[in-house]
């Protein structure tokens, strides 16, 4: 698992590993993709300023999350299909988190179910819910996460509809999916995957679905069936409802506003996610580390607040803790190394991750992550506005 070094080389791996339709799912934005570009023009506008001569000590990325000591400052982060990059990927991926000392994040739409997934999984588990229209499966639903031992619960709350993803709709990459001369070209010259992954699943008896799914629900990928509507209505009420139901940690995922951290404390929420999912939803939305601060300040004493969105680096990681999370989620990296080598290619993907935040916080000069703080960073290109007009040159320089 030397063949690669970083995020660039495992994203190019994957991409040539993985059928069109897959690999972009995981890759691409949404629209025009200005919110894909905009995560990184923000994060790289950050600059950090080093503190020098601090002595030679051993860095230690050690946090503390929601009562669960884990060795880095990360979180692997939820994602639908994630069991099509490789056979029982979610697996592959909860197995690697493990073996890295960090948590892994399930999701609602996994080609494996929860059960599965914590009974492989010899490190914390979280569980990503989308909540149901039907309350009463959604409960069954969490049900199931308790009794598998999943103690920490992160509700996705910035999709109310679903995005407009064109080029979804152009692979025909969809529930069921739709078959065309593309896609059925693209998967033929992609073997690997196909016997490597969905044959496996074929072998099984059954083709990959929605292993969370109730019975009567249930469909794979090629079957149309019985629809179970995401709750479209989603409002606070339903977080208070939440907070009645599940005894154990609350997180929502996708705030990006202040006065929606501070009803999360009043709703007696234990953590946030500010995330604008990855550039996936809405093209326009801000980048989570231009609104961080602010939130920070508001809740962070309260509630555990935590950060993603457009990660590469380690160096990423060290701005997202200096502005305040305290810690960050990591959805498409590992989901390359999975691609390219399972649970030794994910694992190795937190390895540079890990490796990449340690050099960074020797060479900033903090001893621990909990001393990376504001006064390490050069925020002012955000505050200013450069970041928008580099967009603009860069976009200009496309067209």
């Amino acid at each position: 698992m030397k063949e690669f070094l970083n995020y660039s080389e495992v994203r190019s791996l994957a991409r040539r590993r993985l059928p069109r339709g897959i690999f972009e799912y995981i890759d691409r934005g949404t629209e025009d993709e200005i919110g894909l570009r905009h995560n990184r023009f923000a994060l790289d506008a950050v600059r950090i300023r080093p503190r020098v001569l601090t002595g030679e000590r051993p860095n230690s990325q050690a946090v503390s999350l929601f009562g669960e000591t884990c060795a880095a400052p990360m979180i692997v982060a939820p994602t639908a299909f994630a069991g099509l990059v490789w056979y029982r990927g979610e697996i592959e991926l909860a197995k690697a988190a493990a073996s890295q000392g960090i948590p892994f994040c399930a999701a609602t739409d996994a080609i494996s179910s929860v059960e599965d997934v914590a009974a492989a999984s010899r490190g914390p588990v979280w569980f990503q819910l989308y909540l149901w229209k039907n309350e009463e499966l959604t409960e069954r639903l969490l049900q199931r996460a308790w009794e598998s031992g999943i103690r920490t619960l992160v509700v996705t709350c910035d999709t109310a509809i679903g995005p407009n993803r064109e080029f979804n709709v152009r692979n025909g990459f969809d529930m069921p999916f739709r078959f065309s001369a593309r896609n059925v070209c693209d998967a033929a010259l992609h073997p690997r995957w196909v016997l490597g992954v969905l044959a496996r699943y074929m072998a099984t008896g059954h083709a990959p679905g929605f292993a969370n799914y109730p019975a009567e629900f249930y469909r794979n990928i090629f079957a149309a069936g019985k629809a179970l509507p995401y709750d479209r209505e989603l409002s606070w009420e339903h977080i208070r409802r939440l907070r009645e139901i599940w005894k154990g940690n609350l997180v929502l995922k996708g705030i990006l506003r202040v006065e929606d951290a501070r009803l999360t404390v009043k709703i007696g929420v234990d953590g946030i996610v500010v995330s604008n999912h990855g550039g996936r939803n809405l093209d326009s939305a801000v980048a989570p580390i231009e609104v961080l601060a602010d939130i920070v300040d508001a809740v962070g004493a309260q509630i555990t607040v935590l950060a993603d969105s457009g990660l590469r680096r380690g160096s990423d990681v060290l701005k997202l803790l200096a502005v305040g999370a305290k810690a960050v989620m990591v959805g498409r990296m590992p989901l390359y190394g999975t691609a390219v080598g399972g649970m030794s290619g994910a694992s190795q993907t937190i390895q540079i991750l890990r490796r990449e935040l340690d050099i960074a916080m020797k060479l900033s000069g903090c001893e621990n992550v909990h001393q990376a703080d504001r006064s390490l960073l050069d925020m002012s290109a955000l505050v200013h506005g450069r970041v928008a007009a580099a967009m603009v040159s860069c976009s200009r320089d496309m067209v």
